[in-house]
């Protein structure tokens, strides 16, 4: 039940059942659901977008790929889906498990115990789940 006099529950109320109305199958959505339907980019063409193709002299994709983890988790890890979308993208420009792991806390200096924590979940249950180098 909401809150009448929340303005933000009653928002996210009418946003639901217009949702609903629309189709009533996004009921059960999840963010995980719309997640599942994002490709993981192939080496090659990560490495090509947002790697040394227009700056040789610059970051490779993997590299970049850890930054954003790192800022992502800074952030406080409240990026659920992009964690997880940035660890699986990490593992396929040949980010390592401790790689991922070293750079979680390395920034939990900054983030913070709970985000540090909260992106270690995040980036475990991907790593779990694609097997691959430790």
């Amino acid at each position: 039940m909401t809150d009448p006099n929340n303005p933000f529950e009653a928002m996210m109320k009418m946003s639901q059942d217009w949702a609903k109305s629309l189709n009533p199958a996004l009921e059960s959505f999840t963010p995980k659901g719309f997640e599942a339907l994002w490709p993981t980019m192939p080496k090659d063409v990560m490495e090509g977008i947002m790697g040394k193709t227009f700056n040789p002299e610059g970051l490779d994709s993997k590299t970049k790929l850890l930054l954003t983890l790192g800022a992502l988790t800074i952030l406080g890890a409240q990026a659920e889906a992009q964690i997880r979308m940035t660890v699986r993208h990490a593992i396929e420009a040949g980010a390592t498990k401790q790689e991922i792991a070293e750079t979680i806390a390395l920034v939990g200096v900054f983030g913070g115990v709970p985000a540090m924590t909260k992106a270690m979940e995040l980036a475990s249950s991907v790593m779990d789940a694609e097997g691959g180098e430790d």
